[in-house]
Formats: C-alpha cells, structure tokens, sequence
C-alpha cells in the first residue's frame, strides 16, 4: 500500500534529477549521447518527468516520452520505499484525465503487472498506436 500522505507528487519540475536518478545505478543505458537526447526532447515539449518528493527531496520519479495519446514510459527510480509506485500511479491518474490511450511500459515487470500492464500482441499494439496517435492529447 502506498501512503500518499508521505509524499508530495509533482510533473515536470525537475527533469534533470529524473533523469539522473534514473541513470545513477551501478549498469545503466542511460549514456551521455542518450541523455543529451532526452535533452533535446524536453526542449521540444515531448519528454515529461513525474517526481516523488519527500520533505523537500526528490526521492523517486519517471520520465517517458509523449506524442499525441501515447506515452512511452523511459525509466523509473526511488531512493526510499514506494516512491517510484507512487509515481506511476500519479501518472495513471493524469493519463487518464487527459485522455491517453496508450502507455507503452517497454518491458514487463512484478512491479509494472501490479498496476495492470499486460502483454499485448503487435497486431494490438500497433491498432493502439493508431488510435492514439489520432487524438490530440496534452500532457
């Protein structure tokens, strides 16, 4: 169970702790080039960050990428308990009211199959992607 009273859930106010809570692990994919990609992005509007904070301290979050209805979930961290859950559950809520139709979570986890994602074929996939990609939904 998560308590959100612990926590305070913010969008897009620190993409670079995101980005480098992300990256900070003892393996990363996250590379330089990437990083000044994601860089770019953001700069574009199409990168968007949801944070954890916990009395004044960024302590977990995720970032991904948006185009139109789809959001394709990056990468997620948390330096205490729950914030990284607290996070994606926050960012389910705002999918939802802001009518997205897909969030692609890349790899399936434990952590991920506890809030409902699911395995889809490509051909439901790709009738998915089509469909977001019609709406014109704003982070």
């Amino acid at each position: 169970m998560i308590d959100d009273e612990s926590f305070e859930i913010k969008f897009n106010t620190d993409f670079e702790g995101v980005l480098e809570g992300c990256a900070d692990r003892e393996s990363t994919w996250i590379s330089d080039e990437l990083k000044s990609a994601y860089r770019r992005l953001r700069k574009r509007g199409d990168i968007h960050t949801v944070e954890t904070w916990k009395d004044g301290e960024l302590v977990g979050g995720l970032y991904g990428i948006t185009f139109r209805g789809a959001f394709f979930g990056e990468s997620m961290f948390s330096k205490v308990s729950q914030a990284s859950k607290a996070a994606l559950v926050a960012l389910l809520i705002h999918l939802k009211e802001k009518d997205f139709v897909l969030l692609d979570v890349q790899y399936m986890t434990e952590h991920l199959k506890m809030f409902g994602a699911v395995e889809i074929s490509f051909e439901e996939y790709t009738k998915l992607l089509h469909k977001a990609y019609a709406k014109a939904s704003k982070f």
